[in-house]
């Protein structure tokens, strides 16, 4: 073998045999001494012979370092040949060893055996070569060497000064890419290349594109260091205010509200959920300055989130018995809605745990709707919170603003519960069927989430973005009407509908509620003003039009104040009064409104009909008269399209009956037709007052009289049925009213009369009736048709009623 000494030439030609050094992640370079640890057997093995015989060995790096043992196509073509200046071995079996390259060797086999690896190479001693391209090259090289070693910060300056005085080209490249930190394959690939030119290039390249990087790392570096000395500034700034207020004896405010609102959190009950995102909010306003525009958003967000009631709530009074008493002495009537409270109260005596029902309830105005949702809170003994959607057009009125936007705040709904303080409490939402809809959003659609039992234990403010349970809450809406409110919202709903009380039930409402409370507003004792039911009975008829109370309970204030000016013009705190027909005209002036009357005699083509309003219901006449002309048909009195189509089928079945009426068949070419519906001023429609127009048109064209003791509604078909109407119980009530003692109703709404008080029912005859004939034959006075052999020829009404029944 070889002599490896320093000055030693080598032939380029000599293939010889040496033990191999397999390394790992790193490359040797000829000229270059580093220090190596070994532990694998047979490279100790290697490092042994060779120290027995010539100390040269054969450096390789592998092409994976996870590989541990390596064959011929597991190593790198092109190593070192090595002179191992020192061994020495470790306590653990390792070894230390120093080993200085000497020159290139390209690997051309291995031979393995069971103690190390022999590998065949051949020396690739550097040529030596000249030129004035060269010298340019190495002089780029080494200023290019200059800037890395200034960036990278961990070559010294004598390593600098050291390699630049080196002249031989290859041996210079050499040095240089040993202190480059570069990947192991770009090594190699410096180390493969024989031609010190080309090695000089590949170099320079490298080392320009590792200059660029370090550029940018130091940028990088100072961007961040002059952040960090901002920021220690400010920390030192703050740090010394501190001290001085210390000093000056004040209390570190912001500290205090941290450690607050730390403790509050804790003492809070909230959800998971809730109590991360408060953790992670309060981490944040630690790091901010306390006078941040941001650290006063995020406290704000924390107050909310601390001051909602998660687990604090009402405990249900399920005392049934307790709770009926309440909601009677609140309220007079309205038995559908104190029926499903008790219900509900009872199946939570027996679940412990139900979801809360969710009640709308429907009716007119001045009925009771929104006092009877607190009567409700107070009969469950849970809290009562109102939360009005009067005029609401805003989405985030109802799920909140997003933190976002300046002087966010979380909807209604969450508003609602933060004020009333508890979880479970009675939340009536008002006038539900008076939300709009604009640009902004759907309001309607955001209270899908809140009226589903389904969805509203997980509800999501856009504001507090986190789910809050709204399951314990026993929601209920009103509404005065159901069409203005979306179908999908109105399915979520139980719908108990409230009608208008009757004129009993205002004065009993009066007797029990408006007169007590109206006196003790106005100062005057309950012994000292009596109220007749007359003189009630004449303000209800005269002075208000109405379902509900409301303007009742006005003229009874009205009628209050006018005796407490009278007591204090006289002095007499004591005198008494007492309220009857003529004193109430007295205070109250001039009557308001009248109300149907019948006519006390029989009349052609006047028939008493009967409407429902949303104030109640109402006699409405009906006349009709008959004038020569050429068959046409006038309606008036501000009626609205269906009605003018009953009008239409009136008289068309009127014209399909005429044999049996006695008319002539061509009687309605030879005479116009007028149907005069009186208050002309007030729109008028539906499909209910189509008997009473039949029968106003019969009577005009044929001199019968109608009994004006009897009153009529029903829909009526071409061919003479009656159909169901709606409102029956407030056109019973203003029958009576009128001192009409015969009425005539649809028989399918025989059913309805359960609903009607028993005191309306004993003061009229009620008359169902299926046909029109059978209408006819009760109002019309005298008989149609003295013969017996009229034939029934168009619609006889014995077939008639084998075909739909």
């Amino acid at each position: 073998m070889t002599d490896l000494t320093e000055n030693s030439e080598f032939d380029e030609n000599e293939v010889g045999t040496y033990p191999i050094l397999p390394l790992r992640d790193i490359v040797i370079f000829p000229h270059m001494v580093t220090p190596l640890f070994v532990g694998r057997p047979k490279s100790i093995q290697a490092l042994e012979w060779a120290m027995e015989n010539d100390k040269q060995i054969l450096l390789v790096t592998q092409k994976d370092p996870k590989t541990d043992e390596p064959e011929e196509e597991d190593l790198f073509d092109m190593g070192v040949l090595a002179q191992v200046v020192q061994m020495l071995k470790l306590p653990d079996g390792t070894v230390k060893v120093l080993v200085e390259g000497k020159v290139r060797a390209r690997l051309l086999g291995l031979e393995l055996t069971e103690d190390c690896i022999f590998g065949k190479l051949l020396p690739v001693p550097d040529k030596k070569i000249g030129s004035s391209e060269l010298e340019a090259l190495m002089r780029s090289v080494n200023n290019t060497f200059e800037t890395y070693a200034s960036l990278s910060k961990k070559i010294p300056p004598e390593m600098v000064s050291s390699i630049a005085s080196v002249e031989d080209a290859g041996r210079f490249a050499d040095t240089v890419v040993a202190h480059v930190n570069v990947q192991i394959v770009d090594k190699q690939t410096i180390l493969e290349e024989i031609e010190p030119i080309n090695r000089l290039e590949k170099l320079l390249a490298l080392m320009e594109r590792e200059v660029e990087i370090l550029q940018i790392e130091k940028k990088i570096r100072n961007r961040v260091k002059s952040q960090m000395e901002r920021s220690q500034k400010e920390y030192y700034l703050n740090e010394q205010m501190r001290a001085i207020q210390k000093e000056l004896g004040e209390k570190d405010e912001f500290k205090q509200e941290l450690r607050e609102l730390e403790e509050k959190i804790e003492k809070a009950r909230m959800s998971k959920e809730a109590v991360e995102k408060a953790n992670a909010e309060l981490r944040k306003l630690k790091m901010m300055s306390p006078m941040s525009a941001e650290a006063t958003v995020v406290r704000n967000y924390i107050d909310w989130l601390i001051s909602l009631p998660w687990k604090k709530g009402s405990k249900d009074q399920i005392n049934i018995g307790k709770a009926e008493e309440i909601l009677e002495a609140d309220h007079y009537g309205l038995d559908k809605v104190k029926e499903r409270i008790l219900e509900y109260l009872a199946v939570q005596a027996l679940v412990k745990r139900i979801k809360g029902p969710i009640l709308c309830l429907v009716g007119p105005p001045g009925v009771g709707k929104t006092s009877l949702g607190r009567s409700i809170a107070r009969a469950m003994g849970r809290k009562f919170i109102r939360v009005s959607l009067g005029g609401v057009r805003d989405e985030a009125e109802i799920r909140g603003h997003r933190r976002t936007y300046i002087g966010a705040m979380p909807g209604k709904v969450i508003q609602g519960l933060r004020k009333v303080g508890s979880r479970n409490p009675v939340f009536l939402l008002d006038e539900v069927d008076k939300m709009s809809t604009d640009f902004r959003g759907d309001p309607s659609s955001a209270l899908l989430e809140v009226l589903d039992p389904e969805q509203n234990h997980t509800f999501g403010d856009h504001f507090l973005d986190v789910d809050y349970d709204l399951s314990s809450v026993m929601f209920i809406a009103t509404a005065n009407t159901l069409q203005a409110i979306p179908g999908p919202l109105l399915d979520r709903m139980e719908v108990i509908r409230i009608e208008g009380y009757t004129e009993e039930e205002k004065i009993h409402i009066a007797d029990r509620y408006l007169i007590p409370k109206q006196l003790e507003v106005h100062g005057l004792q309950t012994e000292q003003v009596k109220f007749s039911n007359s003189a009630l009975l004449e303000v209800i008829r005269r002075y208000t039009r109405e379902a509900g109370v409301r303007n009742l309970e006005r003229e009874i204030a009205n009628i209050c104040r006018k005796i407490a000016r009278e007591v204090v013009k006289s002095g007499k705190t004591q005198k008494r009064f007492q309220v009857g027909v003529q004193q109430a005209k007295k205070f109250l002036g001039v009557p308001k409104y009248s109300f149907g009357v019948k006519e006390e005699e029989h009349r052609i083509g006047l028939v008493n009909g009967l409407a429902w309003t949303e104030a109640g219901g109402e006699l409405l006449t009906v006349e009709a008269t008959v004038v020569p002309g050429q068959g046409k048909i006038t309606i008036t009195g501000k009626l609205g399209e269906v009605m003018r189509e009953s009008a239409q089928a009136a008289l068309s079945y009127v014209r399909s009956r005429w044999l049996k009426l006695g008319l002539e068949k061509d009687f309605h070419s030879k005479v116009d037709l007028h149907v005069h519906v009186p208050e002309g001023a007030i729109p008028k429609d539906g499909p209910s007052a189509g008997i009473t127009i039949a029968t106003a048109l019969v009577s005009a064209l044929t001199g019968h009289g109608v009994d004006q003791d009897l009153a009529m509604t029903g829909e009526i078909t071409l061919r003479g049925r009656v159909l169901a109407i709606g409102g029956l119980k407030e056109k019973l009530l203003a029958a009576k009213r009128a001192g009409i003692h015969r009425v005539l109703i649809p028989h399918e709404n025989e059913k309805n009369l359960e609903e009607v008080p028993g005191s309306i029912l004993r003061a009229l005859n009620v008359i169902p009736v299926r046909h029109m004939d059978e209408v006819l034959e009760q109002s019309l006075v005298g008989k149609l048709s003295d013969d017996k052999n009229v034939k029934d020829v168009d619609y006889p009404l014995n077939a008639e009623k084998s075909v739909h029944h």
